[in-house]
């Protein structure tokens, strides 16, 4: 069973297809190089060189002002050379490749690379004699480690959401149960780089998708036609990726060999896990007796990334008001003027481990919007517990503007300060949403609720119900500071284009 219309390559005709194959290879629709990789199809963005200046002047820049600032002698050379020593060791680390699995060097990477920064730098000043204070030089560097975790989450986000980066084009290979399920993930979000552009199902089922050419299909059995159908599937549509959902009917030694054909012919190979929510620096894979192993890290909950998160919290707190007293001073000034009311607006939301506090947002909505939403319920726009409605009559024109802008959210760093949410998490519940949770969504209490968040630069209301639950587990279970530095920096676009917010 092979593409349609082709003749089975156990006949004496496979030798004529096999030249078909060849020639459809160097056919204008599906050229190669001799590698045999797919051409591509937009110029890469500089990513990589982009992240290495940003890491070099990221630490240079400040640690010349603090050195300056302490009265350091040769400011500029030592922060020079401590920037060149910074970004070449990251690069020596492999942290600006695009190669999968290398990547920024997962969670810890950057706080990795920064410890062995001081010992180089370490041995340098003991070498050189510099007389450049220890303990200053140390605060000095210090800013580049906050710049590369920064840069570091954003470059962990995923490829599509990168202007300018090729798309992987993507053959789905498997059973039509296993090809389903992965093509409708696959076609639901654009969070990711692949575009599932043609299916070859295995066995004699059924299979239909919407928007898929199905070329073809694999037979029930191994046959010695594997290889060449689904190379013919990949030339036609000119994939440079075969994603491979396993079964009863292709597993074990039917796909090594299929393997085998994939990267001789010079096309990569995927295999779908049936894990789903987990990030992949928890995964870390290992070999025992011939079988491979995924060996899954569990979720942070504790240890230094959870302090250094409580840090940056307060202390990103603490600053924002400071920075912004004169905004929120202008804000305050223009809800009391415009409409009557508080300033304020007091809502109980429950946090971590479903305990109540009391979340403060600058009041968007008239006096007595509480009472009016049992009569606009009829009018939700949103599946789940949540109540959202574009054009909410109990919004006002001030709170309109706060509203696409986010500003309204500004006070809850009061509850930031306090201890009672985070910069980053999902956004808190009422009280009556966390009363009708099930045990997946009762998850999302597992951590603080956070004043931006995956929701935030995703969509916020435009998202349903069950994507934003989704978004929210997802941060759950693989937060890290170099996750909430890239949505904190993400954040500045979402807010700024607006999109979503009502």
């Amino acid at each position: 069973m092979g593409i349609r219309g082709a003749p089975r390559p156990r006949t004496p005709a496979s030798r004529n297809r096999t030249a078909a194959l060849e020639q459809l290879w160097r056919a204008p629709t599906a050229q190669r190089d001799p590698a045999g990789r797919a051409p591509a199809r937009r110029k890469p963005a500089p990513g990589p060189a982009l992240a290495a200046l940003t890491d070099l002047l990221g630490l240079a820049g400040p640690a010349w002002l603090l050195l300056r600032a302490g009265d350091q002698p040769r400011p500029l050379v030592a922060a020079a050379v401590a920037g060149l020593i910074w970004a070449g060791l990251r690069g020596a680390r492999g942290r600006y490749t695009d190669r999968p699995g290398a990547g920024p060097g997962g969670a810890l990477g950057p706080a990795r690379d920064w410890l062995a920064l001081i010992g180089l730098l370490a041995v340098l000043h003991t070498a050189a004699g510099s007389p450049v204070d220890p303990a200053t030089a140390v605060v000095a560097v210090a800013p580049g480690l906050l710049i590369a975790t920064a840069v570091a989450g954003l470059r962990r986000w995923p490829l599509s959401r990168r202007r300018g980066h090729p798309t992987r084009r993507v053959l789905l290979v498997g059973e039509p149960s296993s090809v389903g399920r992965a093509a409708e993930l696959l076609n639901s979000r654009t969070d990711h780089g692949y575009s599932l552009v043609a299916a070859l199902p295995v066995g004699t089922a059924r299979l239909e998708l919407d928007g898929v050419q199905v070329p073809g299909r694999l037979a029930s059995r191994p046959a010695d036609d594997d290889v060449t159908t689904v190379l013919g599937a990949v030339y036609a549509h000119a994939a440079d990726l075969v994603l491979v959902a396993p079964g009863p009917q292709l597993t074990g030694d039917r796909l090594r060999r299929l393997g085998w054909g994939l990267h001789d012919g010079g096309v990569a190979l995927s295999v779908v896990s049936e894990l789903s929510g987990v990030a992949a620096e928890r995964v870390r894979p290992v070999t025992a007796a011939g079988l491979t192993l995924l060996h899954i890290a569990p979720p942070l909950r504790g240890g230094p990334q959870a302090v250094l998160k409580n840090a940056l919290d307060r202390t990103g707190a603490l600053f924002g008001l400071l920075v912004l007293t004169p905004l929120l001073l202008a804000v305050a000034l223009s809800v009391r003027l415009t409409s009557r009311g508080p300033v304020f607006h007091r809502q109980v939301r429950h946090g971590r481990h479903n305990r109540p506090f009391t979340m403060w947002k600058f009041r968007t909505m008239v006096a007595d919007a509480e009472k009016l939403k049992a009569q606009l319920a009829a009018s939700n726009e949103v599946d789940g517990p949540l109540f959202k409605m574009r054009g909410d009559p109990r919004v006002t024109p001030v709170g309109r503007m706060l509203r696409r802008t986010s500003i309204d959210e500004l006070p809850q760093l009061f509850n930031v300060l306090l201890g009672q949410m985070s910069l980053v998490g999902p956004r808190p519940p009422l009280p009556e949403e966390a009363s009708r949770y099930d045990e997946r969504e009762h998850r999302r209490l597992a951590v603080k609720p956070g004043l931006t968040g995956l929701w935030q630069v995703s969509g916020r209301s435009d998202l349903t119900w069950q994507e934003t639950v989704s978004l929210d587990l997802w941060y759950v279970d693989n937060w890290s500071v170099a996750i909430d530095m890239g949505l904190l920096a993400r954040t500045v676009r979402a807010v700024t284009d607006g999109r979503g917010a009502y």
